[in-house]
């Protein structure tokens, strides 16, 4: 015998349980190194299995190979993680008023589920005029307050802080330096943090400084002369990575180098493996969920969420012993005994269905 089980229609007058945001991964780089491939198996061996993973291509959604872009993440998570059966979607939300905008409710399906969001290499001022404000990155933020992770790398890190770093514009453009707006992820959570990635990249060698993402520690004093009070500077070392755990307010460092926080003229270094308080970044809060979100994409996810829940809930053994029972009594044409018996399984919250591939359970 043969039988399925299929969630019924969700309920948008449902109470979740308490819930608490995910963690927040901040990758300097080498995402698909082993150093990122370790972080990332550690964040999923906390996650349900298998896990729904979605990618979301903005932050290179300009340049002209950003799918493949996206894919070789993809493909690289795929054989890293293959024990745990990651479920992986691509989403190509690459540019406003596009078919392909981070306004499409279409497009943002993979995210109403997600377990782990990542975003990661691109141009960190782009992701910002993509995002801001937009379907997407509300969508990511209902996800992550009702305790999906989020894996930022590179340019995604860097766009998620209070300001963000102009990179291609200072150092390839010869822009003055000056900073951005930036998409304030730790905003909510009374953090006013300035992400740097590649904090001890030696890529110029001997003849170029090129730490501090790029601008050199001559150009990044400058560039933190501009900030205002208050930020909290996270200068992430290549190959490494700070997580910031919402649950337990704790912070950790993974990968091959250190983070350095720069706060009210004082300096810190933390090596890798070594945690400190979330507090240690600012007061650190945790608001209401559903605080700053639209409540028509807060309202979609808490329905995807809920439906997720029903479709991964197990079917009691009673239940499919009273299901098997009532094959039985169907097989030798008992029809009143197969009548009471789908009377016995509704009374315990389940509807039995008969399809040509068998009996189908879906709750009630």
């Amino acid at each position: 015998m043969r039988w399925s089980q299929k969630s019924g229609e969700p309920s948008h007058n449902h109470r979740m349980p308490d819930l608490h945001p995910g963690p927040v991964v901040l990758l300097s780089s080498g995402e698909t190194s082993p150093s990122g491939g370790q972080v990332f198996e550690t964040v999923v061996r906390r996650l349900a299995s298998p896990p729904r993973v979605a990618i979301l291509e903005t932050p290179a959604g300009f340049e002209l190979n950003s799918a493949l872009v996206a894919g070789r993440v993809a493909e690289f998570l795929r054989r890293r993680l293959q024990n745990y059966r990651p479920d992986i979607s691509l989403v190509p939300a690459r540019k406003r008023n596009t078919p392909f905008s981070p306004e499409d409710p279409a497009l943002m399906r993979p995210l109403l589920n997600a377990d782990l969001i990542f975003m990661g290499p691109g141009s960190p001022t782009y992701a910002v005029r993509q995002l801001a404000d937009s379907r997407a990155w509300h969508t990511l933020i209902a996800r992550h307050r009702l305790g999906a992770t989020l894996v930022f790398a590179s340019a995604a890190t860097t766009a998620t802080g209070a300001h963000v770093l102009p990179v291609y514009e200072i150092y390839k453009v010869g822009e003055d330096p000056h900073w951005r707006p930036g998409l304030d992820l730790f905003g909510a959570y009374g953090l006013s943090l300035v992400l740097v990635p590649h904090w001890n990249n030696t890529e110029g060698g001997a003849e170029v400084d090129t730490s501090r993402c790029f601008m050199g520690q001559a150009r990044f004093a400058t560039l933190l002369s501009l900030l205002p009070p208050g930020l909290t500077v996270v200068g992430i070392d290549e190959h490494s990575a700070l997580v910031v755990d919402f649950e337990t307010a704790e912070c950790r460092v993974m990968g091959h180098g250190e983070v350095t926080l720069l706060k009210s003229g004082q300096e810190q270094h933390f090596a890798a493996g070594e945690s400190f308080p979330a507090t240690a970044l600012g007061p650190f809060l945790v608001q209401e969920m559903s605080a700053g979100i639209p409540s028509a994409v807060w309202e979609e996810v808490l329905a995807a969420q809920a439906s997720a829940q029903v479709a991964q809930a197990p079917v009691p053994a009673e239940v499919i012993a009273l299901v098997e029972e009532r094959e039985a009594a169907r097989a030798r044409r008992d029809w009143a005994a197969a009548d009471q018996l789908r009377e016995r399984i509704a009374a315990a919250g389940w509807s039995v269905l008969d399809t040509p591939e068998g009996p189908r359970l879906e709750p009630k």
